[in-house]
């Protein structure tokens, strides 16, 4: 089975479900600036399963979320239109999870498996 090397799932903290319908965009760091990779939209889990290619070299990358447009569909402020998590790969072998737990005027995330 291919894998992606790169994975997200968001989660929707004031309602505790998935966040549906969120674009992610996923970019790698360049000399010029960040150039996409690949984008997608979390499905009914609040998962991207599959998002970029199955294997990346090391090197800096992004995941970009689409806060903005996520909350104005559920009727909801928000401080944050946007959410970019910069992250590191280090070992083109592993699998790296970036998880997003996300509410209109904060959010966090960690490295996930």
């Amino acid at each position: 089975m291919t894998r992606s090397h790169v994975t997200t799932h968001v989660l929707d903290a004031t309602t505790g479900t998935p966040a549906v319908g969120v674009s992610v965009t996923l970019s790698a760091r360049e000399q010029d600036g960040w150039v996409v990779i690949a984008s997608d939209e979390t499905d009914a889990d609040g998962r991207v399963g599959e998002l970029g290619p199955e294997q990346l070299d090391a090197g800096t990358y992004q995941v970009r979320f689409e806060t903005g447009e996520y909350f104005a569909r559920c009727g909801q402020e928000t401080f944050y239109p946007t959410v970019k998590i910069a992250f590191a790969i280090s070992d083109e072998e592993q699998h790296y999870h970036v998880p997003l737990l996300l509410s209109p005027f904060a959010y966090s995330t960690y490295r996930g498996s």
